[in-house]
């Protein structure tokens, strides 16, 4: 899974390295994801001075091949989705897709080492840490230890949902009540833990995920 991490942030740098290029000729393409296509468009009509020209394709070039490597790495990814049960089974859990359930059956170790929900969610770094203040015992910040880049894709699952709740009823279960009443971000690695929970739950029983 290495491999795939490194080169998504290749191509972030190389994205970045296009586009403050084109602005320091007044050509401005907004950030994200979607904007990539358009970022290469932009780069490829720009008229430009050779000296510029020259960088800018070499840029543009390396840009596409990693983005040729990541869609290879993507598609293996969502292949395998479909072949292993496990994948299959988890990616019934809302926040979880073809990419996150191939990682996280590929990746997690066996459940039954961890003597319950909470021991797997705390391995992944996603319970907060203990603090004393005043004598008494509170919960601090998340611990981030464990594997990172599981806890990122558990985190950007649980931003997925709560964007489309927010987008339609937040409703007024647990997560509703959340929203309500915390920062997203506090909301989004709740939910997170959460998900490790369900997850571990799944996982030792062989069940289908069943809303919480």
């Amino acid at each position: 899974m290495g491999r795939g991490i490194f080169w998504v942030r290749q191509l972030t740098q190389l994205a970045n390295a296009i586009r403050a290029h084109l602005g320091e000729f007044g050509i401005v393409v907004p950030k994200g994801i979607h904007n990539m296509n358009r970022l290469v468009a932009e780069a490829e009509a720009a008229d430009l001075p050779a000296a510029a020209r020259m960088p800018l394709d070499l840029l543009v070039g390396q840009f596409t091949d990693t983005k040729s490597r990541i869609d290879a790495i993507t598609a293996d990814l969502r292949r395998a989705a479909q072949e292993d049960e496990t994948a299959r089974r988890l990616q019934g859990m809302p926040g979880i897709g073809p990419i996150t359930a191939s990682v996280l059956a590929a990746t997690l170790p066996d459940v039954s080492g961890f003597r319950s929900a909470r021991d797997l969610s705390a391995w992944l770094g996603l319970t907060p840490k203990p603090h004393s203040s005043g004598g008494k015992e509170r919960l601090g910040a998340i611990s981030k230890m464990g594997n990172r880049y599981i806890r990122r894709l558990l985190y950007l699952g649980a931003m997925g949902v709560i964007s489309t709740r927010k987008r339609t009823d937040p409703g007024e279960d647990w997560l509703g009540s959340m929203l309500a009443k915390k920062p997203l971000k506090v909301v989004a690695i709740a939910l997170a833990s959460r998900m490790a929970r369900q997850i571990w739950a799944m996982l030792r029983t062989g069940e289908a995920w069943r809303a919480a």
